[in-house]
């Protein structure tokens, strides 16, 4: 026997066989779809309100925002790494871009007005920044990106006191007014802008070099490493993705909630957090990709939406969401498990 043919008989060996074994290693991104389809087909059951057109497109505008965080955070998951500091991130953008806006005379804020164009490239500066210096703490410095993230939480939210001093401001650039409140052809652009970020993050992590290398990365970073890639600038790169993302969503959210303020997005890094690990990306860096992401915005868009049509008790709301997050992440462990199993 060649070694080819060795090859090619080993290979054949450990590739799953029979139903159980490829439903076993599918576990993490069927469990997901399963989940989105009982829940929706529960809702839909429970409350005729649920199952309209009209609630589909509110659904999809309600996870909008968590979807354009997703997007960098998903990279981030993909390396093995975390981003804590993605909801203070949207924050201080959001603030930022306002604060660089002229305001109404009642807007008891100091802010430097500039031009719609230069507030938002100084914005998209600012959270780029911030991600820089995220991607120093954790390569250059050797910060553990749980700690170094953490660290950023709080200095973008002090940054975001800072400017707003506890007042709120309310005007950001026109670019950005319609894009997170306006609409056309009666679809909302925010919803247009979260699924081109998608797509884009989609189309980087199948078919570019780069996104190859994420995966590479994740999945074994010292083989990546004996392979020679540059593992330092690849998690530099997505930290700084991340934060341009987080950004994005920011900007994007301040102008569909009417307002900037201090602690505005302050759910949205579990909400984030649990889109990408409920859609089934391993937390353990190298599985999953935005095909899972927005399976995971689906879950808790039709969760979130659902209960508030059967009236649940809104305390009840969050431990039902917490119990689906628990349940994500012991599929998540679950799934490393039988991966290692494999392996071995």
């Amino acid at each position: 026997m060649t070694s080819t043919e060795g090859a090619t008989a080993r290979a054949d060996h450990q590739r799953p066989r029979g139903l159980a074994p490829f439903l076993r290693s599918q576990m993490r991104n069927i469990a997901p779809f399963l989940t989105l389809i009982f829940l929706s087909a529960f809702f839909a059951i429970a409350s005729p309100s649920f199952a309209t057109i009209d609630n589909f497109g509110n659904i999809l505008t309600q996870v909008s925002v968590t979807g354009s965080i997703a997007v960098g955070l998903t990279f981030v998951i993909l390396c093995a790494e975390i981003d804590l500091s993605i909801a203070s991130i949207a924050n201080v953008t959001g603030i930022a871009v306002a604060y660089f806006t002229l305001q109404e005379s009642y807007v008891n804020i100091a802010n430097v007005p500039m031009p719609g164009i230069v507030a938002i490239l100084l914005a998209l500066a600012l959270c780029a920044l911030l991600g820089l210096v995220n991607a120093l703490g954790l390569t250059v410095i050797g910060i553990p990106s749980f700690i170094m993230t953490l660290a950023m939480m709080q200095i973008a939210a002090g940054v975001s006191a800072l400017l707003v001093r506890g007042q709120i401001a309310y005007k950001v650039p026109d670019l950005i007014t319609t894009l997170g409140s306006g609409s056309i052809g009666g679809i909302p652009w925010i919803v247009i802008v979260a699924a081109v970020m998608l797509l884009g993050g989609h189309l980087v992590l199948t078919y570019t070099r780069f996104g190859r290398y994420v995966y590479m990365v994740g999945g074994n970073r010292e083989a990546a490493e004996f392979a020679g890639l540059n593992v330092k600038l690849i998690l530099g790169a997505v930290m700084v993705i991340s934060a341009v993302c987080s950004g994005i969503g920011g900007m994007l959210g301040v102008a569909h909630f009417g307002s900037a303020q201090q602690n505005e997005f302050d759910t949205y890094l579990l909400d984030s957090i649990a889109a990408v690990v409920v859609g089934g990306t391993s937390l353990f860096g190298g599985r999953g990709g935005i095909g899972n992401t927005i399976v995971g915005l689906f879950v808790l868009g039709v969760l979130n939406n659902g209960l508030d049509h059967v009236n649940i008790d809104s305390f009840l709301k969050i431990l039902i969401r917490g119990l689906i997050l628990l349940a994500a992440l012991i599929i998540n462990v679950y799934a490393q498990r039988l991966r290692e199993q494999a392996a071995d």
